[in-house]
């Protein structure tokens, strides 16, 4: 696509950044700036709710979703994608790979065909998260989700684990995203998702009864990451012996499979004793007794109340809730709430959202949005009823952020650095000029059977994207806008340097 001189001129004002003074954020920006964090970005129905109830009064709410009636329209349409609720074990039964009798090869043609049928399960997870993120009024606990599971990141594309995508999210994730870390920490050592993608559940006691076939030794995989990534952060004062101790404390940790059913299983989750390491551990300088399962449990206890998880969860969030570079004050602060509370998220938000760094107006507009952010806070702001999720699918994928498929255990960076680039700021401005000028096939079941444009396709209001913006915008985009001819104005608002930005 070739795009005029003004759309490259938006291009360039992208790449300087942001540049503020220290200084209390305005009254009239409070409101874009609380959607813009707790929320995917504003639309007119959400800021009616800000004004309605006030900033604070806004935040409450979002903080307690339990308060928030649900979309009757939101739970109708989730209700039709049918794999969203199985169970893990059902999931495996239904699209799971055929069972071969011993010594036979499987059959090339079966095998596609099977992966083939069972895309479907990734397709209504993709398409769930994206109605919840573009529709749901419990708008901070989407962002939650997004949160978290980046955080505890699972590759769909690694084995079984396309299978159980979904039933991760939302066994592991969303019913934890503002209760205690030490729940959130076990529900996702524990998933079959996670203990299949960092191979946990090989992980065997060299020389144990268990020990056979591909349950040979030791994997320090989960060990490792879960210190790194999930609790301590690379720098918490963890060493070599320390994974191995613990990879050795987590043998036995596995799931059951239907044809191959066991005692002790409980949602595919197994321990099994016979692969377990049952001698004596030091773990972060403290002696661990023999003691099977409870090892397990005891070493994600310590993990959870360390103080370098609570300094590594503070500095995360405020990193994706504040700034790249966070405020060393805010970050010792709300690890201080943590260790507190014994990891209560939601007391730890509360803080945050509370506290001076947050309203500052030096962090206004900071933040540059992630592609999953970008796409779904356009949407949003261009009020389309969006049928068919493929293209917004498509549009993350081409933009380097496709949902459930980040291969790397850090999932996807949420800094500026990882996503502002003059490539990447091309391909978001072929979106914004396809949904602004109404060609992006969002609509009903025409679109979904031709992947057309919608027959009614029109360009968006642009004076109502303005409005959304609250005249936040600067003399430089305004300008280039309303010099801009009518039909490349919506797109030229939803690829500013401002929208860029939340």
């Amino acid at each position: 696509m070739t795009f005029c001189p003004r759309v490259v001129l938006l291009i360039g004002l992208l790449l300087p950044g942001v540049v503020a003074s220290a200084a209390p954020l305005d009254e009239s920006r409070r409101p874009a700036h609380v959607l813009n964090r707790l929320a995917f970005g504003p639309t007119t129905t959400d800021l009616e709710r800000v004004k309605t109830l006030g900033v604070e009064g806004y935040i409450a709410e979002q903080l307690d979703p339990a308060l928030i009636t649900p979309s009757a329209a939101l739970d109708q349409n989730l209700v039709r994608l049918t794999t969203l609720n199985l169970s893990v074990v059902a999931l495996y039964l239904e699209y799971g790979p055929t069972v071969r009798g011993r010594g036979q090869k499987p059959d090339r043609k079966v095998v596609r065909e099977t992966r083939q049928r069972a895309r479907v399960i990734l397709d209504e997870a993709s398409t769930a998260r994206l109605r919840r993120a573009i529709e749901s009024p419990r708008q901070l606990e989407e962002v939650m989700v997004d949160f978290w599971f980046n955080h505890f990141n699972v590759f769909a594309n690694k084995g079984l684990d396309h299978l159980w995508i979904g039933a991760y999210e939302r066994e592991a994730i969303r019913p934890h995203v503002f209760g205690r870390f030490r729940d959130l920490l076990g529900a996702t050592a524990r998933h079959p998702a996670m203990l299949f993608y960092l191979d946990n559940w090989q992980n065997t006691a060299p020389g144990s009864p268990g020990a056979r076939g591909r349950f040979k030794g030791l994997n320090e995989n989960y060990a490792r990451e879960l210190m790194e990534l999930h609790t301590l952060g690379v720098n918490g004062g963890y060493t070599q012996q320390d994974i191995i101790s613990l990879a050795r404390i987590f043998t036995g940790w596995g799931f059951v499979l239907p044809r191959a059913r066991a005692r002790g299983s409980q949602g595919g989750f197994r321990f099994d004793a016979a692969r377990h390491d049952a001698s004596e551990k030091v773990f972060l300088g403290r002696t661990i007794r023999g003691a099977g399962i409870e090892e397990g449990e005891q070493a994600l206890d310590m993990l959870a109340r360390h103080p370098s998880t609570a300094r590594h969860i503070a500095y995360k969030l405020a990193q994706y809730f504040v700034a790249d570079e966070p405020p060393a004050t805010l970050v010792e602060r709300l690890a201080g709430r943590f260790r507190d509370t014994d990891g209560d998220i939601r007391a730890v938000l509360k803080d945050l959202f509370a506290s001076p760094e947050f309203w500052d107006e030096r962090y206004f507009g900071a933040k540059f949005k992630t592609p999953y952010h970008y796409v779904v806070s356009a949407v949003r702001a261009s009020g389309v009823s969006v049928e068919n999720h493929r293209p917004l699918r498509g549009a993350l994928f081409h933009q380097g952020m496709p949902l459930y498929l980040c291969q790397t255990p850090d999932g996807y960076k949420n800094t500026e650095a990882a996503w502002l680039n003059p490539d990447a700021m091309m391909r978001r401005l072929s979106f914004a000029a396809a949904l602004g000028s109404g060609r992006l096939s969002l609509g009903g079941k025409t679109a979904l059977r031709s992947g057309g444009p919608d027959i009614a396709a029109k360009p968006l209001d642009a004076y109502r994207l303005m409005r959304l913006a609250a005249n936040h915008y600067s003399e430089n985009t305004r300008t280039t806008i309303a010099e801009a001819a009518p039909a490349l104005k919506a797109a030229l608002i939803l690829g500013s340097p401002e929208f860029m930005r939340r």
